[in-house]
């Protein structure tokens, strides 16, 4: 494929190559109309004459821009021109994991743990739409500014149920050997619990130092997965804690029924494990998932949004009362990269300042919905909330919705519970093509009940809110989900 540095394509300026794959090339770009930097994948030449593949990429795009989520990887564009298929996407300024183990060795636990965490987050909402990712590794997964994990390239996404068999033709065993699933390896049909085997040999590969099957070509290490258990982690690393080993080997449970069947269910499981590491000394307790999951509204551009992001966790420090050298001894991601992210660390020391001043403006009119919503996340002042659905009465109701869960976690963090009981009403009433908002709703409710509100049949709505649905509440808003479990236990 001819160099295009230089080349505008649509209303971007390609800067420099990022990288490459099999079909397609990376580059840093500049969008003219916004002026930030963004990544936009061209297609190869070669492969744009060739009408299954030019699916399969414009299939990517449309798989990737429906999932809006703080852990994937944003889509904004698909394009073409000049016989150039493209899509444009969130830029990722930092490294991926692969790399990160590669120059540093393995991950301490605590961080292996978070890691899967946000992977999980990430992997519900596509599992809700029927989307298997195929290709879940560390190179795949960003590391960005602000400590988040971002998972890229759904280039091997596919509608599971997706009635067009063209596509199967086209790479229907894609993904990487080193982290195939074995149904993947067998050409069989794969969903979510693929992917779950993906992340628990990612998981395995970055507690332990290296992946649980190796070998001279791809064939032998294929077949490994179909037919060889992995050596115990208790064995290749000693010091792994015992509960996080257990979840990782079954995460790479040969058959898929013996897997944790959802990601939403291996966020109940991640969710009692972190308690257990809190207990035990090698991770953050639940409690502390919150500071990067506040703002998984998910709307913000991507410039800059690493900075937002850690600001934000500055400031949920310092309202609770949490010192800076506290936070510096925690095992979370960002930090335990070491050297890497100094420079972000002394912006982070200095943020509550910088924040506090923004979130007294956090009120100001902006020209768009998207705009203002972002404004809110930054600021997240009930003021700048309100505001997103005040200025904007005739905008798409999900800008709405958003706007009233972020108003509400919010208030709930302020401890003006009774304050969000319309917000929460409103929502608990939408329907089932809402669910995650609706679900949202109900659970708040219930915690006001159990708070002795007013609310009728409130305080039953703990034992009847349905448990199957807890995981799914965990992924959209661990906020609302850990003051839900707080309220049950209470």
């Amino acid at each position: 494929m001819e160099e295009l540095t230089g080349k505008t394509i649509g209303d971007y300026r390609l800067l420099r190559p990022l990288g490459r794959g099999g079909m397609a090339h990376v580059y840093l770009a500049e969008q003219r109309s916004l002026a930030r930097k963004i990544a936009v994948k061209v297609l190869n030449r070669e492969l744009s004459g060739d009408r299954d593949y030019v699916d399969r990429f414009q299939q990517e795009a449309r798989a990737a821009a429906s999932l809006v989520h703080a852990n994937i990887v944003q889509i904004y564009e698909v394009g073409a021109e000049d016989g150039l298929h493209y899509i444009a996407q969130e830029f990722v300024p930092g490294r991926n994991l692969g790399e990160l183990i590669a120059a540093h060795g393995p991950m301490a636990p605590g961080v292996v743990l978070d890691v899967m965490r946000q992977v999980a987050a990430a992997l519900a909402p596509a599992s809700e739409l029927g989307l298997v990712h195929r290709d879940i590794k560390p190179e795949n997964l960003m590391l960005g500014p602000a400590g988040e994990v971002k998972v890229a390239d759904f280039g091997l996404a596919r509608v599971s149920q997706a009635e067009d068999t063209r596509l199967t033709r086209v790479g229907v065993t894609m993904g990487t050997p080193l982290y195939m699933s074995p149904e993947q390896v067998e050409g069989r049909e794969v969903d979510v619990r693929s992917d779950l085997y993906s992340l628990g040999v990612t998981a395995y590969h970055l507690l332990s130092g290296g992946p649980p099957f190796s070998g001279d070509t791809a064939l032998a290490i294929a077949v490994q997965h179909l037919q060889k258990e992995p050596e115990p982690l208790s064995i290749r690393m000693s010091t792994a804690p015992r509960s996080l080993s257990e979840l990782i080997h079954r995460l790479l449970a040969k058959d898929p029924a013996k897997r944790p069947q959802t990601p939403q269910a291996l966020l109940v499981e991640l969710r009692d494990l972190a308690r257990t590491a809190s207990v035990e000394g090698w991770g953050d307790g639940p409690e502390d998932w919150g500071s990067i999951a506040r703002a998984s509204a998910a709307l913000s551009p991507a410039s800059g949004a690493g900075l937002d992001e850690l600001m934000l966790q500055a400031r949920d420090l310092e309202r609770q009362g949490r010192d800076t050298a506290r936070a510096l001894r925690k095992p979370r991601l960002w930090l335990a990269i070491g050297g890497l992210l100094v420079g972000a660390l002394l912006g982070w020391g200095l943020a509550p300042t910088t924040l506090a001043n923004r979130a007294a403006s956090g009120a100001e009119v902006e020209e768009t919905v998207r705009a203002q919503l972002f404004r809110a996340k930054t600021a997240d002042t009930p003021e700048a909330w309100r505001a997103v659905i005040e200025r904007f009465p005739d905008e798409d109701p999900f800008y709405h919705h958003l706007a009233m869960r972020g108003l509400v976690e919010r208030m709930f963090a302020d401890g003006h519970f009774e304050e969000a009981r319309p917000y929460l009403m409103n929502l608990a009433a939408l329907g089932s093509d809402q669910e995650e908002f609706r679900l949202f709703g109900q659970a708040g409710l219930a915690v006001l009940g159990s708070r002795g509100g007013r609310g009728p049949g409130a305080r039953d709505a703990l034992s009847a809110f349905p448990a199957e649905s807890l995981g799914k509440l965990e992924a959209f808003s661990p906020v609302m989900a850990q003051a839900f479990l707080d309220a049950r236990a209470n």
